[in-house]
């Protein structure tokens, strides 16, 4: 029994870390896009530079690839097992008694985010990596702040994203502050910390989404 209490206590802190390193990610991710909404030259600065950068390029992201597959791939066996273990009567009678709709469908909201990620991919990264090693065209430092425009002139593209990021909110309402019980944080800042995660899960993707409706607002007005 011991062992299997203590590989599951490693899961769930493998996990924790796992989505800590992904805040981090969002949150760099947000600071270098909202910068688009106040400057095209900044953008292009910031963006001209993560997309050239050496350690950036050919370090931090396939760190980042590998921990996004880590972290839901994780997440989704740790779901199942939970499933698994659970007594089918208790959770029909007493399931939404013990816990919120969120943390008990964080398996729902973690697909839909993984979907969103894999169009993210598709319409930034792939045409990003074509541009650079199959296209092989010449770097333009100026080019970052059209493209990103560009993907927001479609208002259905725009709300699917607006959705994605409603349903990131789900995710880390749940996920963030769980992440720091996993990890064992003293339980006298866990009303802090509960408060913080709180205005984290909902600021950021409420922050996204104004970024995609202003430049979708910006394309109809130059338009």
């Amino acid at each position: 029994m011991g062992i299997k209490l203590d590989s599951s206590i490693l899961r769930k802190v493998a996990m924790a870390l796992s989505g800590l390193f992904l805040i981090i990610f969002l949150t760099q991710h947000f600071i270098i896009n909202i910068t688009s909404v106040f400057s095209s030259e900044i953008f292009n600065m910031f963006s001209h530079f993560m997309g050239n950068n050496f350690i950036v390029q050919f370090i931090a992201q396939p760190i980042l690839i590998f921990g996004v597959l880590f972290h839901f791939i994780m997440g989704f066996y740790l779901e199942l097992q939970n499933r698994s273990a659970r007594n089918v009567k208790y959770v029909k009678f007493k399931g939404g008694a013990n816990s919120s709709w969120i943390s008990r469908n964080m398996i729902i909201s973690g697909l839909v985010v993984l979907a969103f990620l894999g169009l993210h991919f598709y319409d930034f990264w792939i045409p990003e990596m074509k541009y650079k090693y199959v296209d092989i065209l010449a770097e333009n430092p100026f080019r970052y702040y059209d493209e990103l425009v560009h993907k927001f002139n479609d208002p259905i593209k725009v709300v699917l994203y607006c959705i994605s990021f409603f349903f990131l909110a789900l995710h880390l309402l749940h996920g963030f502050s769980s992440s720091f019980k996993s990890l064992g944080t003293d339980s006298k800042y866990s009303n802090s910390i509960n408060m913080i995660t709180k205005i984290y899960a909902i600021g950021i993707p409420l922050g996204f989404c104004f970024i995609a409706i202003y430049h979708l607002i910006g394309n109809f007005v130059t338009h």
